[in-house]
């Protein structure tokens, strides 16, 4: 039996980034397996593509499920998170709200590394959901799609030029990476601005364990 990490995007070369990125929660044992959403898009960027992956990532899950001890949704923003607790007696964890609850463990306020502008206000609903606004130091984006996430040359000193303006000018004291393709800057990162900084889909993952390892569901009887 498996965790199940989804990526809702088509990309495969970030569910391979994603796949290296949980491999270290291996040795607890749990077969953990990365699928890409062949439906989704290149990149998630916008709420329109968000929502539109939320149908066939159900269909995924589905057919899935007899295999499955547990799923990750591994796209910050969390599409479709709700609806498959909905469907699934199984642990589902989202990689942003798990992110954020690592987060608020780690330090007193979070910075989040965004890929472009557009993406903030989708984040920024998500956390006055959760009650979380009063501990968000920034939201920064690095206008960068997900594709241009891949290449080092455009991406490394962007984000880590942004996560010292989260941390210098913002008041963050610990990082979240905004975006499931930016798994492979977390040591960067670290190393850079001296704070700890959350890779969501490690997280995600290391939550989905410890709620099957310990039997915990978010079920109700309807």
């Amino acid at each position: 039996m498996t965790l199940f990490v989804i990526n809702p995007n088509s990309s495969e070369a970030v569910t391979a980034g994603i796949d290296a990125a949980v491999d270290p929660l291996r040795a607890f044992g749990t077969p953990i397996r990365c699928v890409t959403l062949a439906e989704g898009p290149p990149g998630i960027e916008s709420q329109a593509q968000a929502d539109g992956t939320i149908a066939p990532m159900l269909k995924l899950a589905e057919r899935l499920e007899g295999e499955a001890q547990g799923f990750v949704i591994a796209c910050f923003g969390d599409p479709g998170l709700h609806a498959l607790r909905d469907r699934t007696t199984l642990a589902v964890v989202g990689i942003q709200e798990a992110a954020v609850m690592a987060a608020m463990q780690l330090g007193q306020r979070f910075g989040v590394i965004s890929i472009l502008p557009g993406s903030i206000p989708r984040h920024m609903r998500s956390f006055g959901a959760m009650g979380v606004l009063d501990r968000l130091a920034g939201d920064r984006a690095l206008g960068l799609g997900v594709v241009q996430l891949a290449d080092p040359g455009a991406t490394e000193q962007a984000m880590v030029d942004t996560a010292r303006a989260l941390r210098d000018q913002d008041g963050a004291d610990v990082l979240i990476m905004g975006c499931a393709g930016m798994a492979r800057y977390r040591k960067t990162l670290q190393v850079a601005t001296g704070l700890p900084v959350v890779e969501p889909c490690q997280v995600a993952a290391a939550q989905a364990l410890g709620q099957i390892a310990l039997n915990l569901s978010h079920w109700r009887d309807r």
